[in-house]
């Protein structure tokens, strides 16, 4: 006896047609609302649906004209077909431009949350995926400008009521004017000229507006005067110097990489114990020079290595505002590493701490010494007299 054949329901259909292929895509994919979505150029799409017009309009009215139909009345309803067929393949062509169309009225607005439908893979697609691209750049840029604003707000009023709360007591005469209260306001006022300095350089990095005076420097020097300028604040951290070669060269802008060093440290310090040591390296690389700083600190985790390079960003808020750091050394930092064409990067530090890594392109090593000459043959002297150079021939030779 034959087993019972088994009765297929709509859902079996539909999945064994979903298995088919037609040629690359998979039947599946196909969406009814832009059934021409996987061709991957409008050209074709337009002359699919060119021919699919023609055959549709020859197809009515063939059989109209084999039903009996008035030749007028076979054509009319060809014409209605084709029209319908033409609609249908083509709608799906012509959506996303209406989407962006809709997008750029909403980001007119200042709405960046818009977005467009790039399931096609023809010119439309890509133009599509751009503009999805551009508006979330955008957002990022609104987001970021607006956390600018909200942050240098924040930096700038915190120093400024500690001045005028100081202000005000001297006037009142409830605080004296001694040196301690004059050496408070001084705090104060220089936090506020490097934070307005620091907001200058990160426009101009930004603005492109700071040229590179490129030229090859020894590293070592560059690294011992950073870390001189930082002793001379007073802090309770060890710093130390290694560069191997001792004769180490780069390429770059020396006062630009003097900066970078300059941030860095500063952070170290700030995050180190009191006590505890930092270290600057140097060391020749396949591609130019890396610079390290190594600190003791409580490290940065792997979710916030790459929001450490944002500005005003802080790992440890409360600290950083406490000790005057205002978030914005790091993306100075990276901005002139990025305009050198190198790369900056933080790394954990074993047992504790973290390593920021600068690499930067250019030369390495020793300046190589120019090959010997050789010497030119000795030629037989000439039987004719020689003339005799006057000061300024000889000069000018």
């Amino acid at each position: 006896m034959s087993p019972r054949r088994r009765r297929l329901t709509g859902r079996d259909v539909r999945a064994q047609i979903g298995d088919l292929h037609v040629g690359d895509v998979h039947v599946r994919d196909l969406d009814l609302h832009r059934p021409l979505s996987p061709l991957p150029s409008i050209k074709l799409k337009l002359a699919l649906v060119i021919a699919a017009a023609v055959g549709a309009t020859v197809f009515v009215f063939w059989v109209g004209i084999r039903l009996g139909a008035w030749p007028s009345v076979a054509g009319v309803l060809a014409a209605l077909v084709a029209m319908a067929l033409v609609w249908f393949l083509s709608r799906g062509m012509t959506s996303p431009l209406r989407e962006m169309a809709t997008a750029a009225d909403a980001m007119a607005r200042g709405d960046y949350s818009q977005r467009v439908t790039d399931t096609s893979r023809d010119e439309v697609g890509a133009l599509a995926r751009a503009f999805n691209a551009m508006a979330a750049e955008l957002a990022e840029t609104d987001r970021q400008r607006k956390a600018l604003v909200a942050n240098v707000s924040h930096e700038l009023r915190t120093p400024i009521a500690a001045l005028q709360a100081q202000l005000e007591n001297l006037v009142d005469g409830v605080a004296q004017p001694d040196p301690a209260t004059f050496r408070v306001m001084l705090a104060q006022t220089e936090r506020l000229g490097r934070l307005v300095e620091q907001l200058l350089d990160l426009s101009r990095l930004e603005s492109g507006a700071v040229p590179l005076d490129r030229a090859e420097f020894r590293v070592e020097p560059l690294l011992t005067l950073a870390v001189r300028e930082h002793q001379l604040q007073g802090a309770a951290v060890a710093v130390a110097v290694d560069v191997a070669p001792a004769d180490l060269t780069a390429d770059g802008d020396p006062e630009r990489v003097h900066q970078v060093v300059a941030n860095l440290l500063e952070n170290a310090v700030r995050h180190s114990p009191s006590g505890g040591r930092v270290e600057v390296r140097a060391r020749p690389s396949e591609t130019g020079v890396t610079i390290e700083v190594l600190d003791e600190g409580p490290g940065i985790p792997d979710w916030e290595r790459q929001r450490v390079f944002e500005r005003f960003y802080r790992a440890d808020a409360s600290r950083a505002a406490h000790d005057g750091g205002s978030g914005l050394g790091l993306a100075i930092a990276r901005w002139i590493v990025d305009l050198h064409g190198g790369e900056i990067r933080p790394e954990p530090r074993e047992p504790t701490g973290c390593r920021m890594v600068v690499t930067l392109p250019g030369l390495t090593g020793r300046r190589p010494e120019p090959p010997a000459r050789p010497e030119p043959p000795s030629r037989p002297e000439s039987p004719t007299p020689t003339t005799e150079r006057t000061p300024e021939l000889q000069e000018h030779r």
